[in-house]
């Protein structure tokens, strides 16, 4: 009787990989012995201080379609292409983000890509990695203490605490945390407060972590923090609590990027993790800078489709950062085309030409989306096993209608191997000194929201709560009407609403609240209802993680 042998699971295959010593990966990459800041034998940190003053690499922004149940696989794609590069004799670097206990310990999973197409060691950096959330969490709850203790000890500064901004923050999904009384107990268990908790992948720490250039701009930026409003309305700041140094004290190691490698030995900087969906949704600045220092090509991603992650790359990272994009490629599968055609996730694998004739509306907003940011974006199609010629036909000769670049890839079973055509195809579409924003934040928040609305979005309106209003006065009269914003929005559609897939147009973006993240440097703009602590789903997927007697991790994916 003959049994065909189960794939083994993401997990296993890392297990199995024979790890190179992360001093060998340091040296392929060109870091100096001084600069290398040893966590254990397989991972490190580089000390940003050290880094060669050389000429910058090219950078290529790796983004996506609308993601779906059935999964596009980015991460995946952007480490097996860069695999690829590698290959093909090119110094060539990956710049992910860390992933979040949240998705690990959900319904996402992690973010390490998968198959034989990750970043390792993919237990330790899916879990505590070197403690990064841990310090982020903690200065950001060392902040939420210090607010609470100056109201208690005669709040000198007359803060409001009915008017607290500041959340503490966990980086696990916890609904029951959204919103939470504080101060219960009697006088001398401080002041009562209603409040909530943020999971740590969207607190304005982990933005600052990304955006920050070095530790004097994380001071910084720590001290621009507005946490609340005065009784007469006035912003208070982290530095009026002189609370930067703590936190700056906290955060010190955590600013310096980790070194880890790919399963290809290709050296990779995995640091910072903020949402797409609820955040910026991009690796730090910090690590994209040093990538740059010390190779030719940098990959890098941001969360989500290019809607959300690439908009903000380009609106946020890009501009403070001064980063010239030279090329972006948008990850799509055959699977997403047609869950964009209204497919049920079931019947995702049954051949239906049809449907994708309707849902590749969806993947050409996005390109058409990412070239109007001055890049000409390569499209990558994630192979899966139950994809048809004619399937395959529909998008190639689609894509050749349209003088679309495309090119197909099998990352996940042959890592850098299965994408050498679309490493040729990257390289022949990349430019330099064209990469644009969108807009300009000096016209003011409300011109900058319409302008993503419209162009990127394709909403026909925004329209304002009451409260969104009211939050556009106090920018105005603070003057924080002029900082880049950064948009709250479902992942699932262009517009607001969740259901609607495909390529929606003539809507209405509902904009709730508007937050100054004054600290990071950005207007955070609350739309539909995205939350910034998400739920677990009925089957966590903790539920299936465990360890054997030996230590032995599985069923992480």
């Amino acid at each position: 009787m003959c049994m065909t042998a189960q794939p083994l699971t993401d997990v296993e295959i890392a297990q199995a990989h024979e790890l190179k010593p992360i001093t060998e990966i340091a040296e392929k990459a060109g870091v100096a012995d001084d600069a290398l800041i040893p966590y254990g034998k397989h991972m490190a940190k580089v000390d940003i201080t050290k880094s060669p003053n050389g000429e910058q690499g090219k950078l290529v922004l790796v983004t996506g379609v609308s993601p779906t149940p059935a999964g596009e696989g980015k991460s995946t794609m952007l480490i097996g292409l860069t695999d690829a590069l590698s290959k093909l004799g090119h110094n060539a670097m990956v710049a992910l983000r860390e992933p979040s206990l949240g998705p690990v310990m959900g319904i996402k999973g992690g973010a390490a890509g998968g198959g034989y197409s990750q970043v390792v060691p993919m237990e330790q950096i899916n879990l505590h990695f070197t403690g990064d959330f841990h310090a982020i969490t903690s200065a950001n709850n060392t902040l939420a203490a210090l607010i609470d203790n100056h109201i208690h000890q005669g709040n000198e500064l007359n803060i409001d605490p009915r008017r607290v901004t500041w959340q503490r923050c966990v980086d696990v999904n916890d609904r029951v945390l959204r919103n939470v009384v504080t101060g219960l107990g009697g006088p001398t268990s401080g002041v009562p407060a209603e409040t909530g908790f943020t999971i740590t992948a969207a607190s304005e720490i982990m933005a600052i972590i990304g955006l920050a250039t070095d530790l004097k701009d994380l001071k910084s930026r720590l001290a621009a923090i507005t946490i609340g409003l005065t009784y007469d309305g006035k912003p208070v700041t982290a530095g009026d609590l002189n609370a930067q140094g703590a936190m700056t004290a906290l955060l010190k190691d955590a600013i310096n990027p980790n070194l880890v490698q790919t399963l290809g030995g290709t050296p990779a900087f995995i640091h910072g993790g903020p949402f797409a969906n609820i955040a910026h949704g991009c690796n730090t600045l910090i690590a994209t800078r040093t990538a740059l220092d010390y190779a030719d090509i940098v990959l890098t991603e941001a969360g989500f489709g290019s809607d959300l992650g690439a908009e903000k790359f380009f609106d946020i990272k890009a501009r403070y950062g001064d980063l010239d994009v030279a090329g972006a490629v948008i990850v799509a599968t055959v699977r997403s085309i047609k869950h964009n055609a209204g497919v049920a996730k079931d019947d995702l694998a049954t051949e239906n030409v049809e449907a994708l004739e309707q849902g590749i509306v969806n993947l050409e907003r996005h390109v058409e989306n990412v070239r109007k940011f001055g890049v000409t974006p390569v499209v990558a199609l994630n192979r899966f096993v139950t994809d048809t010629d004619a399937e395959l036909e529909f998008l190639r000769n689609w894509a050749d209608a349209k003088g679309i670049a495309l090119a197909d890839a099998n990352v996940w079973a042959e890592g850098g191997d299965g994408a050498t055509e679309l490493a040729e195809t990257l390289l022949d579409n990349l430019t330099e000194g064209s990469s644009k924003p969108l807009y300009d934040p000096a016209d003011g928040v409300e011109a900058s929201i319409e302008t993503i609305a419209k162009e990127i979005y394709r909403a026909d309106n925004v329209q304002y709560s009451a409260a969104a209003l009211k939050d556009l006065k106090t920018l105005k009269d603070n003057g924080f009407d002029t900082l880049p914003v950064c948009v709250s929005k479902t992942q699932y559609s262009f517009s607001d609403d969740p259901t609607e897939l495909g390529a929606p147009e003539g809507h209405t973006l509902h904009v709730r609240n508007l937050i100054p993240r004054t600290g990071a440097g950005f207007v955070l703009a609350l739309t539909g209802d995205v939350m910034t602590m998400p739920g677990l789903p009925k089957k966590p997927a903790a539920n299936n993680i465990d360890v054997d007697e030996n230590g032995v991790v599985s069923g992480l994916f």
